[in-house]
């Protein structure tokens, strides 16, 4: 034996006791105990999220017809992409793809996987937990305001998405996703409570006198821009897959009984549970208001006073576990890169420094551009659209190649096909909501 191979064997010991203790330190692999139903409530609460409000709204863009087969076709095609995402969590004997990029690197190389990987579920998570910080803010200044009634002093909404904010600044410190699961439970039963706080209000108030089915816009350019933007708004309705990998790491496996079977039975009740809130609320409150409902179906509902003030308290308690579902990723890459790449010592003062500096950044960005719908409709086709509708179809393709024209290949190419023409229609319309908006708009209002 060399003289200094016993040097590389201590070395090589050292390096994977280090790095054992770096991966038990974070967020995503620290904890794996969780059992089936931690998967059903996370993913309810990453799924429904405040996207469900602006349904009926994106249906007086689409119309009856399209508007049901847009929200029938997402609710199939991405509930197949997830059980595929499921599925190829432990593909490779011995080995677990605990992150979305990780089975990126294996489908497309190191190099390649990251990069196509990681700009996306960094724009999704990054998107949402701004667009949530801008839901949150608006649904305090609205229970505030219905609570009010005019005799209260008018607070702008800035100031309630830095209240919304300081929540944050607490529960970001939560180290896993196993320690946010009863907020996260809590956020799921919020969901589906003001779900059906949206649609029962609807059916209680009937359907307006001179209700107008016809499209929104009048115009021919202003119904086809307003026809993309509203697929937009149903993709960001559809995009829990973002965290679904994560979710799965933190569920134990055996050779006997892999993680994918609890994991998949929490999969299937969520999307029991987000086929009751999204189905009703967007075809009744439709059906109630037709082209005359707001971009949040809670505005339009402004009677009776309590329950709608507490459907938005509901939402702010929601939003608040959706954002902590949405940056735990996020918080799992700036940790590792802190530690791995940059070699600073794991500890509670890297997590404090880290996690509160991305809480204001996402504060800042909310205070700074909170035109909501827009955001939901640009957002929604440019990442969500990949990471939800057909990233793991390509992945798929690339890492089973299934037989050319047999049922599995055909499947996956209709999604990608379907997924990529919302990619590109999508951005457009919001993008032209953004440049409407932006003309009647204050900055820090």
């Amino acid at each position: 034996m060399p003289p200094n191979s016993s040097h590389c064997i201590n070395l090589q010991d050292e390096r994977t006791a280090r790095e054992k203790a770096i991966d038990e330190w974070l967020p995503i692999t620290s904890s794996r105990n969780a059992k089936w139903w931690y998967s059903a409530f996370h993913n309810v609460t990453a799924m429904v999220g405040a996207g469900v409000l602006s349904l009926p709204y994106a249906m007086s863009e689409l119309g009856w017809g399209p508007g049901i087969a847009v929200l029938v076709i997402s609710w199939i095609i991405t509930l197949y992409t997830l059980w595929q995402m499921v599925e190829m969590h432990e593909m490779v004997p011995g080995k677990r793809f605990d992150r979305y990029h990780e089975l990126g690197q294996h489908a497309f190389g190191e190099k390649l996987g990251l990069w196509i990987v990681v700009p996306q579920q960094l724009i999704v998570e990054v998107g949402v937990d701004i667009v949530y910080m801008v839901t949150g803010g608006k649904s305090l200044k609205k229970f505030h305001d219905v609570i009010c009634e005019d005799k209260c002093k008018q607070i702008k909404t800035t100031y309630f998405i830095m209240i919304f904010a300081s929540v944050h600044f607490v529960l970001s410190q939560l180290p896993n996703f196993n320690s946010i699961s009863g907020v996260s439970l809590a956020a799921a039963v919020m969901s589906l409570s003001y779900s059906t706080i949206a649609w029962g209000a609807s059916v209680e108030k009937g359907k307006l006198e001179n209700v107008d089915y016809h499209l929104r816009a009048t115009t021919t350019p202003g119904k086809v821009f307003g026809f993309f933007g509203a697929l937009g708004d149903v993709a960001f309705a559809y995009a829990g897959h973002n965290v679904v990998l994560e979710i799965q790491a933190t569920i134990p496996s055996t050779p006997e009984t892999p993680s994918k079977k609890p994991m998949w039975k929490g999969v299937v009740v969520a999307y029991i549970v987000v086929a009751i809130c999204y189905f009703p609320v967007a075809l009744i409150g439709y059906w109630a208001f037709g082209n005359q409902v707001d971009d949040n179906i809670l505005i339009t509902l402004s009677k009776p006073k309590w329950l709608i003030a507490l459907a938005n308290m509901m939402v702010v308690i929601h939003v608040i576990g959706s954002y902590q579902i949405y940056a735990m990723p996020v918080f799992d890459m700036l940790e590792t890169v802190l530690v791995k790449k940059l070699h600073f010592p794991p500890g509670l003062t890297l997590r404090l420094i880290a996690r509160s500096a991305y809480v204001a950044f996402t504060m800042f960005i909310g205070m700074t551009f909170p035109f909501f719908g827009g955001l939901l409709g640009f957002f929604g086709g440019f990442a969500f659209a990949p990471t939800t509708y057909f990233l793991p179809c390509i992945m798929w393709l690339a890492i089973y190649k299934p037989k050319r024209f047999s049922l599995s290949w055909f499947t996956n190419w209709i999604c990608i096909i379907l997924g990529v023409l919302l990619m590109v229609l999508a951005p457009i319309g919001g993008l032209r909501q953004i440049i409407m908006n932006a003309k009647t708009y204050t900055f820090y209002s």
